[in-house]
């Protein structure tokens, strides 16, 4: 089977798991960097998403498509002119599944969360009691891994009850729709916070995000709000002792590295994760599981 990688988007950590997910099932993959500069003329001349779609899975099986554009990947996906399957490796400021789903298996797998489907229960030798509360730090407004994320958590089978505490700048807080969307859940209690210590308090993850200068219209707006929270070591000292710190990667000064050899800090775990959540989904989807 034939993988196509199409990322209109600079990506490492998803386009290369994809790719190595492809291959450790025995498949292999083609690339296409739609960014500038990148190795494709599709867009260049003028041709539309639709159509480059519809031309690369005429010699490939599924495709990975990241795109800057919030709902273009669901446009092609659905919009009738493809007819093999393809899957959201980021749109935009919109939303990024597959990152969703190897964070929350990251969650059950760390913590020993409970879920109400058959298997549901983790294998850890730690189980979790009571209810899970999960902290999304920093720029919630462009962050596309915590809108999937907090969507994903909510209407999920998880057995305990969930409190979503979203603490960002002023200017980057968690976008209505993502919180009304939430709200149709009753298992799911959403809370506001802007200072960091207080969110942390009684807490069972901690979701740090970095804040994407690439998503500011100008330098100035980045600026005021970079460097608004740091997790260091003096945070995780006051911090629950088993609270897991995770990150979608990259980070640039919102983590420490002296907080890396902290047992708690799993984002590196996380990574390797989404290798195996991204095997099993499209070994899912090719119909070889």
């Amino acid at each position: 089977r034939v993988l196509a990688s199409v990322f209109y988007e600079a990506s490492t950590r998803t386009s290369c798991s994809f790719q190595a997910a492809m291959m450790r099932l025995g498949g292999t993959f083609i690339h296409v960097d739609g960014g500038k500069g990148g190795n494709t003329s599709a867009s260049k001349k003028g041709e539309s998403l639709e159509d480059t779609i519809r031309c690369l899975e005429c010699y490939t099986d599924v495709t990975v498509l990241r795109h800057p554009m919030t709902g273009s990947v669901q446009r092609v996906a659905l919009g009738g002119g493809t007819v093999k399957p393809v899957i959201n490796a980021g749109d935009g400021v919109g939303e990024h599944p597959t990152q969703a789903l190897l964070d929350t298996f990251t969650i059950w797998d760390e913590l020993g969360v409970s879920l109400d489907v058959a298997g549901g229960d983790s294998k850890n030798a730690k189980t979790h009691e009571g209810k899970l509360i999960i902290v999304l730090l920093g720029d919630l407004k462009h962050g596309r891994t915590v809108h999937s994320l907090a969507k994903l958590l909510a209407r999920s089978s998880i057995k305990h009850e969930l409190v979503l505490r979203y603490c960002a700048p002023p200017s980057l807080e968690m976008p209505s729709h993502v919180k009304e969307y939430v709200e149709i859940f009753p298992n799911a209690k959403q809370e506001q916070y802007t200072d960091m210590g207080e969110a942390v308090k009684g807490a069972n993850v901690l979701y740090v995000t970095r804040v994407q200068k690439e998503r500011f219209e100008n330098a100035r707006d980045y600026e005021k709000v970079k460097g608004a929270y740091v997790v260091d070591t003096a945070l995780m000292e006051s911090a629950p002792s088993d609270m897991i710190v995770m990150h979608p990667l990259p980070r640039v000064d919102e983590i420490s590295t002296e907080v890396d050899s902290d047992p708690r800090a799993c984002y590196f775990r996380q990574m390797e994760n989404g290798m195996f959540v991204r095997m099993a989904i499209l070994a899912l989807i090719l119909g070889t599981l």
